[in-house]
């Protein structure tokens, strides 16, 4: 297991209350190695001509990689970390229901972390695939 605390998926969507709470993400998943959280594809996450705005898309997969590196930082109370770059190829449309991501690490180090999200619909057809590069920085102390 990757993480270096104990999550549960009530605590993540509990965290979850900003940018992410209005678009209605929500983690459904955690594994050994992966988180997957869902968004609806509805008038908050769409852009005019009825597609899932790319920009949505972008929000799902920095939530994702964000949530698992500060995850797996030793010491929340003294670290954090903040995304320094990240790119999408949105790869096709989705229109309704749910499109899910899932976030997996392709480096953990002590300062960079990089992660691949990948989200697909509800019927596994891949929407937009995306990395995200974060760096672990000390927290400002009062």
């Amino acid at each position: 297991m990757i993480w270096k605390h104990k999550v549960t998926i009530e605590m993540l969507n509990a965290f979850n209350k900003n940018m992410s709470h209005y678009l209605d993400i929500e983690f459904t998943e955690i594994g050994s190695n992966f988180l997957i959280a869902k968004m609806p594809v509805n008038e908050k996450t769409m852009q005019p001509f009825g597609l899932l705005h790319g920009g949505a898309s972008v929000v799902l997969a920095e939530t994702l990689g964000s949530v698992a590196s500060n995850l797996c930082v030793e010491d929340m109370t003294k670290e954090a970390v903040v995304g320094i770059e990240i790119n999408a190829n949105h790869l096709n449309g989705a229109r309704s229901g749910y499109v899910y991501g899932k976030v997996s690490p392709l480096k953990i180090g002590r300062k960079i972390q990089v992660w691949q999200i990948d989200i697909h619909d509800e019927n596994q057809k891949a929407i937009c695939s995306s990395r995200l590069t974060t760096t672990v920085i000390k927290r400002k102390t009062s």
